[in-house]
């Protein structure tokens, strides 16, 4: 499908593949600026890192610099400077060892940080929206994504701040932006000055009381994202009650309609863009689980998930030249409904690759 979209596609441009939609087989392309602008060169390093292939290498290493000028003052960026730079420069160092890759990743940290306020605790998610809506502080549940960038940046960088600052955005959302039953609210709003919380609502759910199921995924991935950079069982423990707030609500086929509580659930659209984030994000729970039973039922929640995804009815095949169908990007604002999408194929790659990792490394535990 890679090869099938590069033959496509102008490789020398700036342009990047974002989606297809329902009734063709072209895709809609997208600059360096779009927020979805990460997931075409990381799905690229993926492929290359599993193939070898270097013309695929090649043409990963010409999208990845294209958003090097995501770094332009003159670009306001936002939250989604996470996804743009993570899954694109990190991806890249991690597989070549390059120091340019690693030195633009971390001004690309530096450059997210900038959104931290510290009297609420978390990153500014748009800044445009106090404008738009009257919202003043504002976090997505998206967000928790891009706190993988900050983590890796204290890792990696000089500036251990972004640690706390990580830690502390997982923490405030932990306390205000879930419900008693463990699902999320996509938004949550907080005054600018005081930093208190006012309220959690949503953007790209049904209703703002409703579980828009992308965003469960989010929250499930960004939690055990967190308590894997800290080793803080609290955080494993709220992954889990994530988690199983999702599971608990899925069709037979493991695949999420598009938000839990739409009216008339069995005619909304699906959504495999939340499936395979939780899949990816329930393989790599599993593997740092502290139960043996729990591990086995993430692993065989991602399985089924996995399966279902690679069926005829999801997979694109000859249809497209996208890995998934039946992905749903804003069903409110009436875009990119039961589409392919680049950010739904990223992480479906993404947790195939931890799926191979994860099931060689347990074979050879088994061997010794």
């Amino acid at each position: 499908q890679v090869q099938r979209t590069l033959q496509l596609i102008e490789n020398d441009s700036c342009m990047l593949p974002r989606s297809i939609n329902t009734m063709s087989d072209k895709w809609n392309m997208t600059n360096a600026y779009d927020w979805t602008s990460g997931f075409w060169p990381g799905i690229l390093w993926y492929d290359y890192e599993n193939t070898g292939d270097e013309s695929v290498k090649k043409e990963a290493e010409h999208y990845t610099n294209c958003l090097a000028d995501l770094l332009n003052p003159e670009h306001p960026g936002d939250h989604d400077l996470g996804f743009q730079f993570f899954c694109s420069f990190v991806n890249a160092y991690r597989i070549t060892g390059d120091p340019y890759y690693k030195k633009i990743a971390l001004a690309g940290a530096d450059k997210l940080a900038a959104f931290f306020n510290p009297k609420v605790g978390t990153i500014l998610s748009w800044p445009h929206m106090e404008k738009e809506k009257g919202w003043p502080h504002n976090t997505i549940m998206d967000n928790m994504m891009n706190l993988d960038l900050l983590f890796w940046a204290a890792r990696n960088g000089n500036n251990k701040d972004f640690y706390r600052m990580a830690e502390s955005h997982a923490r405030v959302t932990m306390q205000h932006q879930f419900r008693p039953d463990y699902t999320n609210y996509h938004v949550a709003i907080y005054d600018t000055v005081s930093g208190n919380f006012i309220k959690g609502l949503t953007n790209q759910g049904y209703s703002d009381e409703s579980c828009w199921s992308r965003g469960q995924a989010w929250a499930i991935y960004g939690f055990t994202m967190v308590y894997r950079e800290t080793g803080n069982k609290e955080y494993l423990r709220f992954a889990e009650k994530l988690a199983d707030a999702y599971l608990t609500r899925l069709p037979d086929d493991y695949v999420p309609y598009w938000d839990f509580d739409a009216p008339d659930i069995q005619n909304q659209p699906k959504d495999v863009s939340a499936a395979a984030v939780c899949a990816s994000a329930l393989l790599e729970l599993s593997s740092l689980e502290d139960n043996e039973a729990m591990s086995e039922y993430y692993w065989q929640a991602a399985e089924h998930m996995l399966n279902s995804l690679a069926s005829d009815y999801y997979r694109c095949g000859n249809q497209k030249t996208a890995f998934l169908l039946h992905a749903t990007g804003n069903m409110p604002a009436g875009y990119e409904i039961d589409a392919s999408i680049n950010y739904a194929d990223y992480y479906y790659i993404e947790a195939l690759h931890r799926y191979k990792t994860l099931k060689r490394i347990n074979t050879l535990s088994e061997k010794q």
